[in-house]
């Protein structure tokens, strides 16, 4: 798990928000649904729909092979992420939102380069929180949007041995597709933590810092245990 407060000094009380956010997140693709997609007006075309449809072809996946990902093989980890999440998320879009007035001044290799560390950041970081995964179970709250909207959050509830956490999906439509660039765990929404966090390293060594930054913590966390 990864915190840039006070970079360069991370300490175990900073990295408690990140994981909670990030398990409760996996919790939630990851977890036994108490709610199904059985219901024939529910479809992935509709943003609660696709929710309970990732939810739904990711528990199918680790259900086949429970010690594939419970052990932290990382290939099939891997796998899981590429094809039933990602496809799902719109990554770029939640690196400028998390890089916020910084993305500007960037050059447009640097964005290109920072949306790959991004995504590789928290790809290292769900696969640490796979192996996690027992029999949480999920609640999906009532589901509403006006006509025609673009911008809309899906409100679930994450039940992990009597804890409940509420969890917020937020989604734009692109073209026909719903796409998830923001979470709300607790109260914690996803993009505003690591902006804080992003801001403060970046006023520190500059863009380029925190490029430099990411890649070296994303090869420890490639070598090293997730």
């Amino acid at each position: 798990m990864i915190v840039f407060l006070r970079v360069g000094h991370m300490k175990e009380k900073n990295l408690r928000p990140i994981f909670s956010l990030v398990y409760a997140v996996l919790c939630l693709f990851c977890g036994s649904g108490i709610a199904q997609v059985a219901e024939a007006s529910v479809t992935a075309s509709t943003p609660d729909g696709l929710v309970k449809t990732i939810t739904s072809e990711v528990l199918d996946t680790i259900k086949k092979n429970p010690d594939n990902f419970q052990k932290g093989d990382i290939s099939k980890i891997s796998q899981l992420v590429d094809q039933k999440i990602l496809p799902h998320a719109d990554i770029e879009r939640t690196t400028r939102l998390v890089m916020g007035r910084h993305w500007r001044t960037a050059t447009p290799q640097q964005q290109a380069e920072l949306v790959i560390q991004f995504k590789d950041l928290l790809f290292y970081t769900y696969s640490g929180a796979v192996s996690q995964i027992r029999d949480q179970k999920i609640e999906y709250l009532p589901f509403r949007m006006v006509p025609d909207a673009s911008d809309v959050v899906v409100r679930t509830k994450v039940i992990n041995q009597g804890q409940i956490i509420g969890l917020d999906y937020r989604l734009e439509k692109k073209g026909d597709e719903w796409k998830v660039y923001d979470l709300n765990v607790g109260g914690a929404w996803l993009v505003q933590t690591y902006q804080q966090q992003f801001s403060e390293l970046i006023s520190q060594r500059g863009v380029s810092g925190l490029l430099e930054f990411l890649k070296q913590r994303n090869q420890k966390l490639a070598n090293g245990p997730h």
